[in-house]
């Protein structure tokens, strides 16, 4: 599944016209990052949220820099929760736009969500390069003209589309901040969040953490849905309720642990 996340890479980064050695040890990182600043350079992408990425790439080494066995458990059980939702809504921010945006629109189109922008650091521009680059990959996005107001919330992060956030049952809202994530969980909602930080707000919030990169998480969940999407709803029904995101944030640390470990030991 990870290859899958690299070719997408590959091909993206093509377009940036950048020179990363092909066997640099830091390849895949390096792809991310330069996708990061072309996202900043296209107005897609705040420049607070290349700080936010790299606070989560440090935790993305103590994973190994690999999609874990409680991760890919996180992603399934988050496919199951989306296809059983009755109104599926995937919400983009900056970061999520660079980095996955065609895996995004292709999942939203695997579970029949609606996707929309939704940005912290908000601007008319910014909603609409966002919104220009969804429907480039085949999505017409919510959230470019937001009618409601998320409870509890104050500053434009709380503005949503009633036909999306504001109605929906499951929110995917990757790279994620707390405050929003626990409002839409007041809300009653399922909230789905890919978080590398397994001690993050959002992560200890939301009904289902992905501890992965997005990078490797969104492609995995477009191969998952496309393999689940046929199951009986019982069956999805016991995917979902049998995850425990307790355990799996634990799972997380664990996992991070036996890296730090590892390397003691070299």
């Amino acid at each position: 599944m990870v290859d899958a996340a690299l070719i997408s890479l590959c091909l993206q980064v093509l377009l940036t016209m950048t020179d990363i050695p092909r066997d640099h040890p830091r390849y895949q990182s390096l792809v991310t990052r330069e996708m990061l600043v072309k996202g900043v350079r296209d107005g897609i992408t705040s420049m607070q949220g290349l700080i936010a990425h790299g606070r989560g790439e440090a935790f993305d080494y103590l994973l190994g820099e690999k999609t874990t066995a409680p991760a890919l458990g996180a992603e399934k059980a988050a496919v199951a929760m989306l296809l059983l939702a009755r109104n599926p809504v995937v919400s983009v921010n900056g970061n999520a736009a660079a980095l996955a945006a065609p895996e995004m629109v292709a999942l939203a189109k695997e579970v029949n969500a609606g996707v929309e922008v939704n940005l912290f650091h908000r601007t008319e521009e910014r909603v609409g390069k966002i919104a220009g680059l969804l429907r480039s990959n085949g999505c017409e996005p919510l959230g470019v003209h937001p009618d409601r107001l998320i409870p509890g919330l104050s500053h434009d992060r709380a503005k949503a589309s009633s036909e999306g956030i504001f109605t929906a049952d499951v929110v995917l809202v990757p790279l994620e901040d707390g405050d929003r994530c626990e409002a839409l969980v007041k809300m009653g909602k399922k909230v789905i969040v890919v978080d590398l930080n397994p001690l993050s707000r959002s992560a200890r919030t939301a009904t289902v953490t992905i501890v992965d990169n997005i990078v490797r998480a969104l492609p995995n969940m477009v191969k998952l849905a496309e393999e689940m999407k046929s199951l009986p709803r019982p069956e999805l029904e016991k995917i979902a309720g049998g995850f425990s995101n307790e355990t799996a944030l634990s799972a997380a640390l664990d996992a991070m642990m036996e890296t730090v470990q590892s390397s003691k030991q070299h």
